[in-house]
């Protein structure tokens, strides 16, 4: 059973940046599709980006391309998401997400999700 533990996050200025943690047990990263969402209270989950974990590329979402990256960490069996230029519209309960078989825009597409972890965003 794959498992997603994320870490990171918390309170930052508008402008500053923050770095989430997905750590994955029962498999490795390298034979898994990663994504990234975020939720805000009331609101359905939204895309951010993912990686194919065939060709190590990434699609990210509009609102955060050239601010948000996600990048793969095997040694330590990890997938990151590194945030820039983050604004107080960013302020969500953020989740990764990931898949043996597929991958795409929507939630519904992944199997195993992280707890979440709270990003905060203030002026």
């Amino acid at each position: 059973q794959v498992q997603l533990v994320q870490s990171g996050g918390g309170l930052v200025q508008a402008g500053g940046s923050l770095r989430l943690t997905c750590a994955a047990s029962g498999a490795t990263f390298n034979t898994l599709y990663a994504a990234w969402f975020r939720q805000i209270s009331g609101k359905e989950r939204e895309f951010l980006g993912f990686l194919n974990k065939k060709s190590g590329s990434t699609y990210y979402t509009d609102s955060v391309k050239g601010r948000f990256t996600i990048d793969r960490d095997n040694a330590n069996n990890t997938v990151i998401l590194q945030m820039n230029s983050l604004k107080p519209e960013d302020t969500a309960i953020y989740y990764c997400a990931a898949d043996s078989n597929r991958f795409g825009l929507r939630s519904s597409v992944y199997d195993y999700w992280g707890q979440g972890t709270q990003v905060t965003v203030s002026i």
